[in-house]
């Protein structure tokens, strides 16, 4: 073989490699940045935009590293907005919903606002009814400006949101550096990879507070939206929504989403606010949670995700809640999956831990799978 063809046939190999490999890394996905404007303090705030070859969208902020927007098709091709917002940095700034935010240090309610770690009690935030604690206090993670990144990684590209969570941080022990990824791929499949170290022993509870309706954020109650929900129990809990410390078998229940269902046809109002247990022990690689659909616009979503548990949400506190674009959003406008460890973990010994010692890492992955269907004829 000549050098001239040998050249040649390693140059083309070298530009199918590249090819590929850019392939692999989600080349396929744009991503642009812009401003959102600034805090009420003066911090500045900047709007990541992933899109796709299929009309997916995605929105995230740097604060909160939260999704604000993600536009996907019907079955007709028609391109709606999906999750609930708002349009600036002022309405979340004032969100009483935690809308599309990641929320930490700990996710869901502690109760009596405290816990017991390594002979040592800490006092949090009794920032929820009933003197517990939600969502990791005044402050939580929710309401921190992140610094952000574009990340290319083999499973899509996205925007890597980094943290630092200072020792004693709303009464949290250890100094934790937290980062979330958002990766989007031309598969439809939106990936949500969380990290975390610290340097003390803490507990450690994160989740994605996204607020779903698959008609469109603005097109009124979920109750006709389908769910099927692959867990065979949840976590009975009292009056604050804290949960009793049993684990309850859905069987011949209303919470039981095994086969599907409707929401409105298990509860006459459709209203959830309750964790259904996936595992009782973190699953080694992303297990299918949930499927729902809509069936006037053909979309449908599917969750996967290697945390033990879920928090399947109506948004049955949501009430006359501005949103973007002109909405109101009230009660039942849309349902959250926040896959997540289990409330109350840190004061019921029984449930999967949550403890995350010092200089190990915590590593967690929640896939969303985006889709479209025609009924059967």
């Amino acid at each position: 073989m000549n050098s001239k063809l040998v050249k040649s046939v390693i140059a083309i190999a070298v530009l199918l490699l590249v090819t590929d490999i850019n392939s692999l890394l989600g080349a396929d996905v744009k991503v642009s940045k812009r401003s959102f404007g600034r805090t009420e303090a003066g911090e500045k705030v900047h709007e990541y935009t992933l899109e796709n070859e299929n009309d997916v969208t995605v929105k995230l902020i740097t604060y909160g590293a939260t999704m604000t927007s993600l536009m996907t098709p019907d079955r007709d091709g028609n391109i709606a907005d999906i999750v609930l917002g708002y349009d600036d940095i002022a309405g979340y700034e004032s969100d009483p919903i935690f809308s599309g935010c990641v929320v930490g240090r700990f996710a869901n309610r502690i109760s009596n606002a405290s816990f017991e770690l390594e002979g040592k009690k800490y006092q949090l935030a009794d920032n929820f009814a009933g003197g517990h604690h939600l969502h990791g206090g005044e402050v939580g993670f929710n309401a921190r400006v992140w610094d952000a990144k574009v990340v290319k990684q083999a499973n899509g590209t996205g925007v890597a949101f980094t943290l630092v969570s200072p020792d004693g941080d709303e009464g949290y022990p250890g100094r934790l550096l937290v980062r979330v990824k958002y990766l989007l791929n031309k598969n439809n499949d939106l990936t949500m990879d969380y990290w975390a170290t610290t340097d003390k022993t803490t507990h450690l509870n994160l989740t994605q507070h996204s607020y779903y309706n698959l008609a469109g954020h603005d097109s009124g109650d979920v109750h006709r939206h389908f769910v099927r929900l692959y867990c065979d129990h949840y976590l009975p809990v009292d009056e604050n929504g804290v949960p009793t410390g049993e684990v309850r078998s859905v069987e011949g229940t209303d919470f039981d989403f095994r086969q599907g269902s409707r929401i409105d046809r298990k509860v006459g109002q459709g209203r959830y606010d309750h964790n259904y247990v996936l595992a009782m022990s973190r699953p080694e690689k992303p297990a299918l949670l949930a499927r729902v659909s809509e069936g006037t616009s053909g979309r449908g979503m599917s969750v996967r995700t290697d945390q033990p548990g879920v928090q399947f949400y109506t948004s049955i506190h949501m009430k006359e809640t501005p949103g973007k674009g002109g909405a109101v959003y009230n009660t039942n406008q849309a349902l959250c999956l926040e896959t997540q460890h289990f409330p109350d973990t840190p004061n019921k010994p029984n449930f999967p831990t949550t403890v995350l010692k010092a200089g190990e890492e915590f590593r967690s992955t929640t896939v969303h799978h985006f889709y479209t269907w025609q009924p059967k004829k």
